[in-house]
């Protein structure tokens, strides 16, 4: 991949994607900045990110499934609620072919907002 392919904004990144996929990487967006209106929201590792005081979350968009990163954190505080879905150590698959859990990415991402700004007030 060069580096003109490489998206530069979320805008950039959801755009890329075919309808069905775009408008739930949008909502995953949305979702998360209702939560943290105050995230920079960015690109790294060539997928979006939300920052405060660090990275808080990340998204990405697949073939079949909605990546979501919480960092091993948002993954461990959530681990029974994320067991019908495929976890790693700090990030989880919601497949297309199933609804998408908004509230749920909004309650991991309102623990990790909490957690940034916990870290920043030490």
């Amino acid at each position: 991949m060069n580096k003109e392919s490489v998206a530069k904004t979320i805008d950039e990144y959801i755009a890329r994607f075919p309808d069905e996929i775009a408008i739930r990487l949008q909502k995953v967006r949305e979702t998360i900045r209702g939560v943290a209106p105050d995230a920079e929201e960015g690109i790294s590792y060539q997928i979006p990110v939300f920052k405060l005081h660090g990275p808080m979350v990340y998204f990405a968009g697949y073939r079949t499934h909605i990546g979501f990163y919480p960092t091993s954190s948002g993954i461990e505080r959530f681990k029974e609620e994320l067991s019908e879905f495929k976890i790693g150590r700090g990030t989880v698959r919601f497949p297309l072919n199933k609804e998408i859990p908004y509230d749920l990415i909004a309650r991991i991402t309102a623990f990790r907002y909490a957690e940034n700004i916990a870290k920043k007030k030490q």
